[in-house]
């Protein structure tokens, strides 16, 4: 099954567009779990079994195993999804970006050492850094496209031949790259008209959407600017929201309880 038949399989069986981020800080985690042997993994392990039917996807972010020496604690998070809710994605952000050989390498990581069902990437240096990623057919290949930080308007808003930059990757994933149809975009909750934009030029494509809960990003707008138009179309990402609900031994049940609200609330509008 192809990461685009995965994720269109788990919107219908857990009726959900929720993509947990799971940005592990062990300096925010319940004192539960800081004295385990794995610590980083035992949270996520516990926050997975939480929610797991009811969420789309998730999404682990490589910097905080990376950069708390854990990159042991990411495999083995990713093999825990696999081996026990193999019908959930997982999408592993790292945002790479490199030239072809380098691109390579990373889509080597991503794809068979870390066996991630789609990965983030960077655009910013064209075509061949990112078809060392798309040439995995079955897996995705997911591209910044208008993100949700504050200074993305630096770059992503310049115009040229009268389209924002970011609608020209957009239309450069639906044109040109997407030729083994397993693409998706990232676009920002923070700026939903521009994701109804995006919309407008890629009406079928998946979205990943960043930014809901601790960046402000409005559900609503989301839903009325980006879904498709059987209601589908997009994964929306909260990490500390729904990570962080609860600080106590009990967190684990806040974690549940707020990916229900953010579910509920998701539905509502679509």
């Amino acid at each position: 099954m192809t990461f685009i038949e995965k994720l269109n399989k788990i919107w219908k069986t857990n009726n959900s567009l929720v993509c947990v981020g799971l940005d592990p800080d062990l300096k925010k985690m319940p004192e539960s779990v800081k004295g385990t042997g794995y610590p980083i993994f035992e949270f996520n392990k516990q926050i997975v079994d939480a929610t797991y039917d009811l969420v789309c996807a998730y999404k682990p972010q490589a910097a905080y195993y990376a950069g708390q020496n854990a990159d042991d604690q990411l495999q083995m998070t990713i093999d825990y999804i696999r081996e026990n809710y193999p019908e959930i994605p997982v999408i592993l952000d790292v945002k790479r970006g490199d030239i072809g050989s380098t691109a390579e390498m990373y889509a080597r990581e991503a794809f068979e050492r870390y066996k991630a069902d789609a990965v983030t990437v960077n655009p910013y240096m064209g075509m061949d850094t990112l078809k060392p990623f798309m040439d995995y057919a079955d897996r995705g290949t997911i591209i910044l496209c208008r993100t949700s930080n504050p200074s993305s308007c630096e770059l992503q808003e310049l115009i040229s031949a009268d389209k924002m930059i970011f609608e020209h990757v957009a239309e450069l994933a639906r044109d040109k790259w997407n030729y083994n149809n397993n693409i998706m975009l990232v676009i920002g909750a923070t700026f939903p008209e521009e994701l109804g934009r995006v919309r407008k030029l890629c009406p079928e494509m998946p979205f990943l959407v960043p930014g809901v809960g601790a960046q402000g990003g409005d559900v609503q707008k989301v839903l009325e600017n980006g879904t498709t138009e059987n209601g589908l179309g997009l994964v929306i990402n909260s990490s500390r929201g729904i990570i962080y609900a609860g600080s106590d031994a009990d967190f684990a049940a806040a974690s549940r309880k707020a990916a229900e609200k953010l579910n509920a609330l998701i539905n509502q509008y679509r």
